[in-house]
């Protein structure tokens, strides 16, 4: 169940986007196009006062949202001749719905119903610099403002082209519905009026935008746009896309991560296996084409292959744990004063999406054509003209929309082994992942620590550390382009990357007095990423851990606590609606609790509260092939966005978070051994399941409190951990310290990794009931 809370604020001194003038263009084009000029930096966000945290000043949105502000001219609407109106979006839609929003944004301004724009995504266009990268839940806060102007610019070049249409003044035209009115109902249809808006040369103008009093279609909730597709088998995936002559092709891997081929015994034989065309050997393993998947499957299984060692080679979980405490930088001498202090461990977890990861490629002597869901394609198209040796003109990279993602797209692995295979055999391929290749090789969140104290006297909090360790993150996409991403590939520059980026979306939201947190990172051995969240589920979730264990040290209620120590009102409002909302305190039976945390990022914030069952009973029941453990019962999230474009989404992405959450704390962890990880799909990877669900879910959405968007994709995610970790602690009377608290038991018999892809199940009607 959710809610949306009904009633919005006036708009605060600052934040008032809508009644901004801006400055847009009107290009030259046979029929209307529109874009926006450089618009505005956003305000300060601070009150003039100064602040003990970087992000209330600037956090990484800010300075993604900066870094895309000089190419938002190069983005354009166009009003077609036949009513509707288009938008190239340059950002990826992997499910988070940002086709929607935008579509939503485009309607408000130009008074049209949502299903008449037709929201497309961008190739890859190098000229936009930073501006097309999806990540750190910037689509809307970035695009916002100038999809608007665009948009704003259109209606009114329109109005224009109607009032010389229908020989009266602007004033008393009516767009609606995509049909402007004037006096004595006389219409006139944008479609008929496209080609009389154009420009014969650029024109700049300046427009308002729509004030939010007026808003029509931005805070009220929409279905997403491609749902229909979506549940019918219509929308079109990169598998789904028809290029001549792109056959199946699948890639025989190593049995540690990042092992090379050494030799292959049988390619003669595996190239007369029925179907197979062609059989190469590429840099992550040994690429084979055929007429169907199917045949590819068993001609990977059919390879016999020498591999040489992996860079993982011998690697178990005990060693990666022991090279991370010996590297987490000090906490500090112990203080004079009573202190809070644990050590915290998160395992690797896995980032596959839904959809396994795939790319169609044709290479060609002279230039390159690819298809693949890519979330930093610029920096794609750039490394694979770099390795074919092609101008960057000459290659051509197209984004399809995603099934899935939070961070694994970021990463092009598959659209480089398609460009490589394609090359290495001189025809185009429609290379696919087995699910067992992304669990073993494809990215991973790191494996971590967190040591946290906190110090403390009488009622006051003195003091705060955090010394957060954790195999390197993998952030060599970048901002998106081919600059930064090799900053980030530096031997001294990675470092320095990823401090920023941990400095920049951490921050501490109570009032506990000095505080700091840093990152330590190493093992630059495994295919880490940006998994949805990054750093912060592990951070919150160390920090709330420790902030009910200080909570109980003072004597007070967890959730009293935190109420009286959280530095913003917003914060308090969303802490406080999660209480009242889940009952917060109620009478529970012996193994069952509640727990609830707070996590702030990117200006939004969002709180939790959740039940857990912890019962014999519920630990012990059985379910066939998994651990089952402890059961969440029910849920309540609260979430305050500053503006929300579409409740329903939202509300959509809080229920991800939170089904993100579960896992990270109850189930959902990789075991590695000997250099490999024992899951091989999503049958042995245990995200949260429909018996792990909590039947009773409730998302709230706050009345807006700013007049501008937040972050939203990721921000629930961190809380909802938390707030399970708590509630697991609360229930059990222990708190848990090893996450998932599930990884100390493997459940499951793991695959052989030779070869690589497991056998076809053949039991399936044996476990139907």
């Amino acid at each position: 169940m959710t809610d949306a809370e009904p009633t919005s604020p006036p708009e605060p001194a600052g934040h008032s986007v809508g009644r901004r003038r801006f400055l847009g263009y009107v290009l030259a084009g046979p029929t209307l196009v529109t874009a926006a000029g450089l618009a505005p930096a956003p305000a300060a966000r601070a009150d003039g006062i100064p602040s003990p945290e970087i992000t209330e000043l600037v956090d990484l949105n800010d300075v993604m949202t900066a870094a895309a502000l000089p190419t938002s001219g190069l983005i354009t609407v166009e009003v077609g001749e036949d009513g509707s109106v288009s938008f190239a979006l340059p950002r990826t839609e992997v499910g988070q719905g940002i086709t929607t929003s935008t579509a939503m944004l485009i309607a408000e301004e130009l008074d049209l119903p949502v299903d008449r724009v037709r929201v497309t995504l961008a190739d890859a266009r190098p000229e936009l610099l930073f501006n097309q990268l999806t990540g750190a839940s910037n689509t809307t806060v970035s695009t916002f403002v100038p999809v608007r102007v665009a948009a704003a610019v259109a209606r009114g070049r329109l109005l224009r082209a109607a009032s010389a249409e229908l020989g009266v003044p602007e004033s008393e035209l009516t767009l609606k519905d995509g049909t402007v009115t004037g006096p004595a109902g006389r219409r006139v249809g944008i479609g008929a009026l496209a080609a009389k808006a154009a420009a014969v040369r650029t024109e700049r103008v300046a427009v308002d935008l729509k004030p939010r009093e007026r808003f029509t279609v931005i805070g009220r909730s929409h279905g997403r746009v491609d749902a229909l597709a979506a549940v019918t088998g219509r929308k079109r995936f990169t598998m789904d896309l028809d290029v001549p002559d792109a056959k199946p092709t699948m890639v025989c891997r190593p049995p540690t991560i990042n092992g090379r081929v050494g030799s292959v015994a049988n390619l003669a034989e595996v190239r007369a296996l029925p179907g197979v065309t062609d059989v190469a050997v590429i840099g992550s393993g040994v690429a084979v084409r055929a007429e169907t998947f199917g045949q590819c499957i068993d001609a990977v299984r059919a390879l016999r292959v020498s591999w040489r060692p992996g860079t993982a080679e011998g690697k178990s979980d005990e060693v990666v744990l022991k090279e991370l405490e010996a590297a987490e930088l000090p906490l500090g001498l112990p203080p004079l004063t009573p202190s809070v202090e644990a050590r915290f461990t998160f395992a690797f977890r896995g980032n596959s999406a839904l959809e396994p990861n795939c790319a169609i490629a044709d290479v060609r002597a002279d230039r390159a054509e690819v298809w693949s869901s890519l979330k930093a394609p610029i920096v794609a198209k750039e490394a694979i003209a770099a390795k074919l040796g092609l101008p960057l003109g000459a290659v051509t990279v197209h984004v399809t929309e995603g099934g899935g993602s939070f961070g694994r797209k970021l990463f092009f692995d598959a659209a480089l082994e398609a460009v490589e295979a394609s090359r290495a055999m001189g025809k185009p391929v429609k290379l696919m992942w087995h699910r067992a290749d992304d669990a073993r090789q494809g990215r991973a969140h790191p494996m971590a620590t967190s040591r946290v104290r906190i110090s403390y006297l009488g009622n006051t909090v003195l003091g705060y550390r955090q010394r957060h360790t954790s195999v390197a993150t993998d952030l060599s996409h970048g901002l998106g382009e081919i600059f930064t991403a090799l900053a980030a590939r530096l031997p001294v520059g990675d470092i320095g990357f990823s401090e920023t980026f941990f400095q920049l979306s951490q921050n501490m939201p109570y009032d506990f007095g000095a505080h700091s947190r840093l990152l330590s990172e190493t093992d630059k051995g495994f295919n880490t990423g940006s998994m949805r969240n990054v750093y912060s589920p592990d951070v919150t979730c160390a920090r709330e851990l420790l902030v009910d264990r200080l909570a109980g040290k003072m004597g007070k209620d967890p959730y009293t606590f935190r109420r009286d120590f959280l530095r913003d009102d917003r914060a308090k409002a969303v802490l406080e609606k999660a209480a009242e909302t889940g009952n917060w305190g109620r009478a529970m039976p012996d193994g069952m609790a509640q727990g609830i945390a707070f996590h702030s990022e990117y200006h939004s914030v969002s709180a939790v509260l959740v039940e857990i069952d912890c019962r014999p009973e519920t630990v012990g029941r059985t379910v066939r092939d998994a651990v089952t453990g402890p059961r969440v019962t029910k849920a309540v999230v609260a979430v305050d966005v500053g503006l929300t474009v579409n409740p329903r989404g939202l509300e959509a992405q809080m229920a991800g978070c939170l089904m993100d959450g579960i896992a990270l704390a109850l189930t959902a962890g990789l075991h590695l051994r000997d250099g490999h990880f024992l899951e091989a799909s999503w049958d042995n990877y245990f995200y949260t399941r429909q018996w792990n669900t909590p039947p009773e879910l409730r998302v709230v959405v706050m009345p807006d409190s700013t007049g501008e968007p937040g972050g939203a994709g990721e921000l629930g995610v961190a809380a909802s951990m938390a707030a399970v970790a708590c509630a697991y602690g609360r229930a059990t009377g222990t708190m848990p310290t090893r996450f998932p608290v599930n990884h100390g038991t493997l459940s499951f018999e793991p695959k052989p990794t030779v070869p690589p892809v497991p056998a076809s199940p053949t039991d399936g009607l044996d476990h139907v009931r």
